[in-house]
């Protein structure tokens, strides 16, 4: 993709999320340890918040309230960032989410869903007649890492917050492979997506930081 489609696809199309800050956010990168292989959701586990994605949507689409949900899976209660995306016939149709919250993930994907229909300004609200030709995507996050050698970004792996002053932008692990982005072009992309300089990224006031994201949806 040459860097000026890459500009426009930031700017107007990006796979990406608008970032959600809610007071129970944290304000700064840290927190909770990165999750082992052990902490890995099983197949069961995915298809649990896929379906609690889906029905939290529908739900308040129906009767503008997020339905309630109860669990005892100590997974779906410890806090975590995630994203929602969601996809019309394989186009961006939504995408929100939370980089850091102290909510318990299941709510924090309830409240991402809603938001992700509802709320996206590049989007007009979903419509419930829509639902049944839409995707789900989930993302869930590791905790922010300080970039401190950009050649520790391996695309395909890695995601990207990029921050300086009151301009910040994200881009997930999946938006670079998905673009036939190289390691710089991605670096050129969150900086777009953040309204800076493409080569904002080799300021030393600007903040880069690296997440990884296990990412899964509907109809793997």
């Amino acid at each position: 993709m040459s860097l000026r489609k890459a500009k426009r696809w930031c700017q107007a199309f990006a796979l990406t999320a608008v970032l959600v800050v809610l007071a129970a956010c944290r304000s700064e990168p840290g927190g909770h340890a990165a999750a082992s292989e052990e902490d890995t959701l099983t197949a069961q586990e995915r298809e649990q918040l896929l379906r609690l994605a889906r029905s939290t949507i529908e739900g308040y689409l129906k009767d503008r309230r997020i339905p309630s949900y109860s669990t005892d899976n100590p997974r779906f209660l410890r806090p975590g960032g995630a994203f929602v995306t969601l996809k019309k016939h394989g186009d961006l149709r939504g995408c929100i989410g939370y980089i850091y919250s102290e909510r318990p993930l299941y709510e924090t994907i309830q409240q991402a869903a809603v938001a992700a229909a509802t709320q996206d300004p590049r989007f007009p609200p979903v419509r419930l007649a829509e639902m049944a030709e839409i995707t789900i995507e989930i993302s869930l996050l590791s905790p922010l890492e300080r970039v401190r050698d950009v050649n520790d970004i391996v695309v395909g792996k890695h995601g990207l917050l990029i921050r300086r002053g009151y301009y910040q932008g994200l881009l997930l692990p999946q938006v670079a492979p998905e673009q036939g982005w190289n390691r710089e072009q991605f670096l050129e992309g969150v900086c777009y997506k953040a309204g800076l300089p493409s080569d904002a990224w080799k300021d030393p006031a600007t903040e880069l930081y690296s997440f990884t994201a296990e990412v899964f949806s509907e109809g793997e």
